[in-house]
């Protein structure tokens, strides 16, 4: 069976928690990504997802000055590498995010979005089709 090391993106997208939102959509805009994580100094600090940026565009009549960290989902949830794409399944659902760090040992090695589990359950259901 699959784990969800497998099936993560470990090519991270990384910004600083002042970076604009702007800055942060076009970034994600340009690199075809629905998440990126957050840093303040070399720590992780949180998740600015596109639902993020939605709700922010929705609440705020002018979002021109408005800073990631004012808009980012923390703390960061995670699930461990070794677990299966079904428990990341669930999690996700339990929790309404589409995208979930991945960690070994504590440290995030890895993004894994609802895309990627559901191109694997797409795959597995063919299998067995």
């Amino acid at each position: 069976m699959a784990t969800v090391g497998q099936l993560m993106n470990s090519d991270l997208s990384v910004i600083t928690e002042d970076v604009t939102l702007r800055q942060a959509a076009g970034h994600m805009q340009a690199e075809r990504i629905g998440s990126l994580l957050v840093k303040r100094g070399e720590d992780f600090c949180g998740i600015i997802t596109e639902t993020d940026v939605v709700r922010a565009v929705a609440e705020h009549d002018e979002v021109r000055g408005i800073s990631v960290a004012q808009v980012m989902s923390s703390p960061i949830l995670s699930v461990e590498k070794k677990l299966s794409p079904h428990y990341a399944r669930d999690f996700m659902a339990s929790k309404r995010i589409r995208h979930l760090a991945v960690t070994e040992e504590g440290n995030i090695v890895g993004i894994i979005s609802v895309r990627d589990l559901l191109a694997y359950f797409k795959t597995v259901s063919k299998e067995i089709s």
